[in-house]
């Protein structure tokens, strides 16, 4: 188990130092935030640090580092390594960065962002790639507890109506439109971070009974143990997706700068919230690791344990570690969690669609306008299979954090400040996002073979072209002053 806590203390260690050395380089002072100079009781309202921690965690969460971690656990404890290097690295530059950007320019989503450092094209490709993102992240997060709740209520005797999954269906997506359309303070900044404290303890719970029911977390193995040999890149760095970076975030947020009271709660709002969301995933690849026995030293338990669905997986690793307790943290996390960052995915929705066509969202028609065609998007692409909806907001979840991470490299250019804490892991997700269309089942199915190759040399392009932009940039602004001093 020494892996596990070496692991385990580099995460939290990471938090101290390397978030404070990229609290540093972006430089939070004490001018007037979004929150408090708009403050239009709506989407900027001023909340203390500690609400805002939880929110931004369990937005971010929900099942994320749950079932990613579980995923990624397939291929072995090598997972271990990227949870927590990912998380220190990638995940918690990325998220503090969009944060930070988006208090800078009046609270805006990611997409806007994007359409200042990277241009206008890259804008409009991101509005849409973020908003398609964001109704499968509600839908995905609708359909799965939807199913759960009536199997339970069948398991349980239930019949008729109550056991309908379409019935449920339509009520959490009821509420989504609610919780969706009213101001953030109302339900997200009252019951939320409940919910938030119930994903750490939920994941404390299983953390300590690994140790209490005799499970032993095994040692990282720079090995690949999944049953199918499934290639450990990118397919590992993909599935673990939000526990060690999700672009998912980068929506998230700004809903969060929204509300910041000072810039200075950027390092415990942003770096600390995925930090928290790295140990609650390092805690879940190591259950499904531990309590699974491996055949032929292959993952083949946790394997067929997944196949069985991720929310049975969840119950199971909860019921084995925590026993009664276990089964009602289990259910809240796999029915509340994913409930809770799905109506805020609907919610990011409308801010960058408002923002998108300039709508005021004081008013509340304004409001009705953008919700009602959402919502009702989310209700047709949930028809679609939930698997195929999954898989695709895995690679398009990793694809938008690489072009948040370059947005960010390109802020931090013209700013004059280290650009290469964000330069090297937007490489990294290049690659790792590339390479992904290139060979998964789902996109195009090439061979490794082909598809690796191709995936090192779009991130060197990339790498190419932020070199290109930032030296135009520079020979621009050298003429510039040139001709201002003449």
């Amino acid at each position: 188990m020494i892996s596990f806590l070496v692991c385990l203390a580099v995460l939290i260690g990471g938090y101290f130092v390397y978030g404070r050395i990229v609290e540093g380089i972006y430089g939070p002072d004490d001018r007037e935030t979004p929150a408090v100079r708009i403050n239009d009781g709506v989407d900027f309202v001023v909340m203390p640090k500690w609400k805002l921690f939880l929110i931004q965690l369990l937005n971010i969460a929900g099942l994320g580092p749950i079932y990613g971690a579980l995923a990624g656990a397939q291929w072995g404890t090598s997972v271990f390594l990227w949870i927590t290097l990912g998380t220190i690295l990638a995940g918690g530059v990325h998220d503090f960065s969009v944060g930070f950007m988006s208090m800078r320019h009046d609270g805006a989503s990611v997409s806007e962002l994007t359409g200042i450092y990277l241009g206008k094209v890259m804008k409009t490709i991101m509005r849409i790639f973020s908003v398609v993102l964001l109704v499968m992240v509600g839908t995905v997060f609708a359909v799965g507890p939807a199913g759960l709740i009536s199997l339970l209520i069948g398991n349980h005797g239930g019949s008729g109506l109550l056991t309908n999954t379409y019935f449920w269906l339509a009520i959490i997506l009821v509420y989504y439109f609610i919780a969706t359309f009213i101001p953030i303070d109302k339900i997200i900044g009252k019951l939320y971070p409940v919910f938030g404290i119930c994903l750490l303890v939920m994941a404390v719970g299983v953390a300590i009974g690994i140790f209490t029911h005799g499970y032993s977390i095994p040692e990282i193995e720079l090995a690949n143990l999944h049953p199918s040999t499934t290639p450990i890149w990118p397919m590992m760095f993909v599935s673990v997706a939000c526990g060690a970076i999700s672009g998912f975030h980068a929506t998230q947020s700004p809903l969060m700068a929204r509300c910041c009271k000072t810039e200075k709660e950027s390092h415990m709002v942003f770096y600390g919230a995925m930090v928290c969301e790295g140990v609650i995933a390092l805690i879940w690849a190591a259950a499904g690791s531990a309590v699974y026995a491996r055949t032929g030293g292959l993952t083949v338990g946790l394997t067929e344990m997944l196949a069985n669905g991720q929310a049975t997986c969840v119950y199971d690793i909860c019921t084995k570690t925590m026993g009664g307790v276990g089964i009602i943290l289990a259910m809240l996390g796999v029915i509340a969690c994913p409930i809770t960052s799905g109506d805020t995915a609907f919610r990011s929705a409308r801010l960058v669609i408002a923002d998108w066509f300039k709508i005021e969202q004081k008013q509340y028609r304004n409001r009705l306008y953008i919700c009602v065609p959402l919502l009702a998007a989310g209700a047709l692409i949930s028809q679609l299979n939930y698997g195929v909806i999954w898989r695709y907001f895995s690679w398009s979840n990793q694809t938008l954090a690489m072009i948040a991470l370059w947005t960010a490299s390109m802020y931090l250019y013209k700013n004059a400040k280290n650009y290469w804490i964000t330069v090297v892991p937007a490489t990294f997700m290049s690659a790792v996002s590339v390479t992904y269309f290139f060979c998964a089942p789902e996109c195009l199915h090439l061979s490794t073979a082909i598809a690796y190759p191709i995936g090192l040399v779009a991130a060197l392009v990339f790498l190419g072209l932020f070199f290109h932009a930032t030296a135009e940039h520079h020979e621009f602004f050298k003429h510039f002053h040139l001709f201002h001093h003449t």
